[in-house]
């Protein structure tokens, strides 16, 4: 366990989702370009929705008034905190295999950041970092990354001044590294979802199925598209670039869009391909309303809402306040609900304390019924 406090100035976070103040906090470049650097980025919209070993630590960050008035997910933020709030950030995470022979998923918790990768000129503070990997044919791909991609992201010459282009940029450095790498079976793949703290501005990068659910006073804020190939967008990319879609399956061969690894589908380095490895990110700043996040495999959400997921999770914080339970309780209820695939959650809490009780306002209206309401009623029980 370790702690630390800091500052936090405030930003603006703008319509498109970027940082506009700087002051060490992360400062968001172009959008409209790919993960190195390329402006033939292409737009995707937002699909609907259908449907172990733990650790926890605490780090601590100081919330001072903030001028942000749009999150960069649609999400009103207040205008001003009128009371100082301390993020204390924990987690707990369980990983089954499932009713699967094999066990191919990975995930990641670093609930101290400068723990892991020391001191970083500007680097806001406090730090966490967490992820899950969904591996497919076998589990090197899945290991590959999660050992690999905080680094790549560190390294990244444009981090910490511009986390976003870093941390597109290392999906694909991490998924040509491991195309380079000796004594691992190139043709295994992986999803990935990373989850990257800085202060109070957590950004959500996400390649394939995988989903990063916020819990906000009860409601579930998706923050992550599940990468399908049927999704429209997605769809419309891949035809885009010579790809087909058989019975919802990439080329009839992947059930996702985007992945890690798979380079028996993607054949060279820098050959076009339609299966992508570059993330879809998504940024927020953090407020006293945001409880907890979800982080969490296929496994989960193909027997799960999100909504469902929250409500759980929310329900068990109150009663015992501990993360690593929750992340139990969600793998278990999605083994009861017949899951089919392996399974890991991650539940990340941004308090110490659990989440207080929503209060319903009583109606003060008096609802009374009629006399001849009441014998009508009268007559129609009398029939039964």
């Amino acid at each position: 366990m370790a702690s630390g406090t800091a500052d936090i100035s405030p930003q603006v976070t703008g319509l498109d989702g970027g940082c506009l103040k700087g002051g060490g906090m992360p400062i968001m470049e172009d959008q409209n370009v790919d993960a190195l650097g390329n402006s033939n980025h292409i737009p995707t919209g937002k699909p609907p929705r259908n449907l172990s070993v733990m650790r926890n630590c605490t780090s601590y960050a100081l919330l001072t008034e903030s001028d942000s008035d749009v999150g960069s997910v649609g999400l009103k933020s207040p205008a001003s905190e009128t009371a100082e709030f301390v993020f204390v950030f924990r987690s707990g995470s369980c990983s089954e295999k499932g009713p699967k022979q094999y066990m191919e998923d990975e995930y990641i918790c670093v609930d101290n950041l400068s723990d892991r990768i020391g001191e970083i000129e500007n680097l806001p503070s406090p730090g966490a970092f967490y992820g899950v990997f969904d591996g497919h044919n076998g589990v090197d791909a899945a290991s590959f990354i999660k050992s690999n991609i905080l680094k790549f992201i560190v390294e990244d010459s444009h981090f910490p001044s511009v986390v976003r282009k870093a941390v597109r940029r290392a999906f694909v450095k991490a998924d040509h590294a491991f195309a380079d790498a000796s004594s691992v079976d190139k043709s295994s793949g992986t999803t990935a979802l990373t989850a990257l703290i800085l202060g109070r501005t957590m950004l959500i990068a996400n390649a394939g199925d995988c989903r990063a659910v916020l819990g906000k006073r009860g409601r579930a804020i998706e923050l992550s598209k599940d990468h399908k190939p049927n999704c429209t967008s997605e769809r419309l990319r891949i035809e885009k670039l010579g790809g087909v879609i058989y019975d919802g399956y990439l080329n009839g061969q992947l059930s996702v869009a985007r992945a890690l690894g798979d380079w028996h589908i993607k054949g060279s380095k820098g050959s076009t391909c339609p299966l992508s490895s570059e993330p879809e990110l998504e940024e927020i700043v953090l407020t006293e309303e945001d409880e907890f996040l979800i982080i969490g495999c296929d496994g989960l959400w193909d027997v799960m809402s999100s909504q469902c997921a929250v409500t759980m999770v929310r329900k068990e914080l109150m009663q015992h306040n501990d993360p690593e339970r929750c992340s139990k309780v969600l793998v278990k209820e999605a083994l009861q609900r017949n899951t089919c695939d392996n399974l890991t959650v991650v539940v990340v809490c941004f308090s110490e304390d659990p989440p207080p009780k929503t209060e319903i306002p009583k109606s003060h209206k008096r609802r009374s019924i009629s006399a001849e309401g009441l014998d009508l009623l009268k007559g129609v029980l009398s029939n039964i």
